[in-house]
């Protein structure tokens, strides 16, 4: 199983990525072994994820994802609260 998964971030940025773990994957992020955009923008929360069946449709999805604008990321993470 692959997620896709979306991060608000200290200076209320998002943040979108894909992973087979989410729960290691956040503690590299807060730990600051994650991305260098996370690294710099600690501490975050997770506020989105979904599931997908394989690596392709999470990377598609992401992909879809990162190419909205922020209000509209925002209405996709107001959904799941």
């Amino acid at each position: 199983m692959w997620y896709l998964y979306i991060l608000r971030m200290d200076d209320g940025s998002l943040y979108t990525g894909v992973t087979t773990d989410i729960d290691r994957r956040l503690d590299e992020h807060r730990s600051g072994e994650g991305s260098k955009y996370v690294r710099s923008r600690l501490p975050c929360d997770l506020v989105y994820k979904e599931e997908h069946r394989d690596m392709s449709s999470a990377l598609k999805r992401e992909a879809e994802i990162k190419s909205w604008s922020k209000a509209r990321k925002e209405g996709l993470v107001s959904k799941e609260g």
